[in-house]
């Protein structure tokens, strides 16, 4: 059974990503926060690969190509956020998170839960970002139908 490009890719991004920060906590670079903001680049080559798959495939509408490209992201923002709650239990659970949570957006103690949620929604606007970016990109290189 083959899986569809949506959540192959949407995997891909979840992988990547947890890669990525992985590597930052080996070399000791998880709490730059301006490293962590090239994850974007992880969600925009899942959703990329996406768009361009469909023009391969010769889909060329706009609004499937929207929707197919936000279903991959939504994905992987979605399993990136279930990795980290298992990565944060992994590592000590309250005690992990306080630490993680000094260089980020929350002040005072988030719970495990704030923490993902906040995250999560951080996520979903940041993919809808890239989606309209990549779009855009897409868009300019080929005529889209609407």
């Amino acid at each position: 059974m083959k899986l569809p490009k949506e959540l192959l890719n949407g995997i891909l991004i979840a992988v990547g990503i947890a890669l990525f920060f992985l590597a930052m906590e080996l070399l000791g670079l998880s709490k730059s926060y301006y490293l962590r903001i090239l994850n974007v680049l992880i969600v925009y080559y899942g959703v990329h690969r996406t768009i361009q798959s469909n023009m391969t495939e010769e889909n060329l509408s706009y609004v499937n190509n929207i929707i197919s490209a936000g279903f991959t992201a939504f994905i992987g923002v979605f399993l990136s956020v279930i990795g980290l709650v298992a990565f944060i239990y992994i590592k000590g659970g309250n005690s992990y998170i306080n630490a993680l949570s000094e260089g980020f957006l929350f002040g005072g103690k988030p719970t495990i839960n704030e923490y993902c949620i906040g995250l999560l929604f951080e996520g979903i606007a940041s993919a809808v970002i890239v989606v309209f970016i990549a779009m855009q990109f897409w868009r300019s290189k080929t005529k889209l139908n609407d």
